[in-house]
């Protein structure tokens, strides 16, 4: 399986369930120092893409199963 980040750059998801946490618990971090503000941001911006996009592919593969089975 695979997905495309932000950056244009194709990811292979070998392990889903991990993925979707990892990405589930980086969408939510941040720095304390307000310097890395505008860091954050982005970082959040990614991280949330990458979980929604996960969150599809695990919904797309729920439905191929439903299908087969």
């Amino acid at each position: 399986m695979h997905i495309t980040d932000l950056n244009g750059c194709r990811i292979e998801v070998t392990h889903l369930k991990e993925a979707l946490a990892m990405a589930k618990r980086y969408k939510e971090y941040r720095h304390e120092d307000s310097s890395f503000s505008e860091f954050d941001k982005r970082q959040k911006a990614y991280w949330t893409d990458m979980y929604e996009k996960l969150v599809t592919l695990k919904s797309q593969k729920s439905k191929n199963e439903q299908s087969i089975g």
